[in-house]
């Protein structure tokens, strides 16, 4: 089985399983908590628990699957807070949850997702000590992506913002939850601690790649292609390593925070092209990558292993 493959199975059977659990929301907040969730996606979270499972253990992942759609939940938990706070319309091609119901209920949904998620994870099939692991993994990953996220605010209302500083924010705010996922995968299959380890640290520098590749994807494709507003961080003047690379090259992107026309975004590509922004920070991902892959060396060599590494790869190349 090749890796897309694999992440259309891997979703199908997340989506069916969702369906299941939150398709027949009775009330107000449990519809506003299922919205997001149950629009799709292509579920990469749940892929790398269940993959880091299976690299340590062959035959792992059934038993801890409540595991993966557990932190399935919890990065929807962490969207639905973040498109209010971004004030963004739309996710996953759906309008967002506090622009269908409001912003008190969309925290409140968001809640519940976080606190389903500790539940289900407590469901996987494990050993008691490895279960406690897991679950401070998750806690521990959950912490930072807030304390992540407060970075990347307290960013946009600072003059500048260096590359270290900028990374030190993404391995919080989006790497620290794919280190859980790899990390949970692993401690719940029964790995040792130095795989554990290499996985945990595998999840946190692709996370690092993926939020990178993630800023590209949204100043540079569609809204009809990508399912969320084009260039919304541009617009909430966000200092993403675009706007770092794009500061040491001479090209200033605050006046563009506001709203936008298509060719205005269009005209700004072209330029950040010419200067090469585009390439070197697409070349720092692709870093990040590389080094990532070499860490797992402490791991045997099977289809499992190999689809991680295309999955790492597809990090840094999906989108486009």
């Amino acid at each position: 089985m090749d890796l897309q493959e694999y992440l259309k199975s891997v979703e199908s059977l997340v989506d069916k399983s969702l369906f299941r659990y939150f398709g027949d929301a009775p009330g107000k907040l449990d519809k506003a908590s299922a919205h997001l969730l149950l629009a799709g996606g292509k579920r990469l979270r749940p892929a790398m628990v269940m993959l880091a499972a299976e690299a340590v253990q062959k035959r792992s992942s059934d038993r801890i699957f409540p595991a993966a759609l557990a932190l399935e939940l919890t990065h929807t938990f962490t969207l639905v807070h973040d498109d209010i706070m971004d004030n963004d319309s739309f996710r996953r091609g759906v309008p967002t949850v506090h622009t269908v119901w409001d912003e008190a209920t969309a925290i409140l949904a968001g809640d519940v997702l976080y606190a389903r998620a500790f539940e289900l994870i407590c469901k996987a099939e494990a050993e008691p000590a490895a279960k406690v692991r897991a679950i401070s993994m998750l806690a521990k990953a959950c912490e930072e992506i807030c304390s992540g996220q407060s970075d990347d605010m307290v960013f946009e209302t600072q003059d500048e913002v260096t590359r270290g500083e900028y990374l030190d924010m993404v391995r919080k705010k989006t790497g620290a939850l794919y280190a859980a996922a790899a990390g949970v995968g692993a401690v719940l299959g029964g790995g040792t601690p130095q795989q554990v380890e290499a996985l945990h640290n595998l999840g946190m520098t692709t996370g690092i790649a993926f939020q990178i590749q993630d800023d590209l994807i949204d100043l540079l494709t569609p809204k009809d292609a990508s399912g969320k507003d084009r260039a919304s961080d541009l617009r909430a003047g966000k200092k993403t390593l675009i706007a770092i690379v794009a500061a040491g090259k001479g090209i200033d992107l605050a006046p563009y925070k506001r709203n936008l026309t298509d060719d205005e975004i269009d005209h700004l590509i072209r330029e950040l092209e010419a200067a090469g922004v585009i390439d070197e920070v697409r070349q720092i991902a692709l870093d990040l990558v590389r080094k990532a892959k070499a860490g797992l060396s402490v791991l045997h060599e099977s289809e499992e292993k190999q689809l991680i590494i295309e999955m790492v790869d597809f990090f840094v190349t999906r989108g486009f």
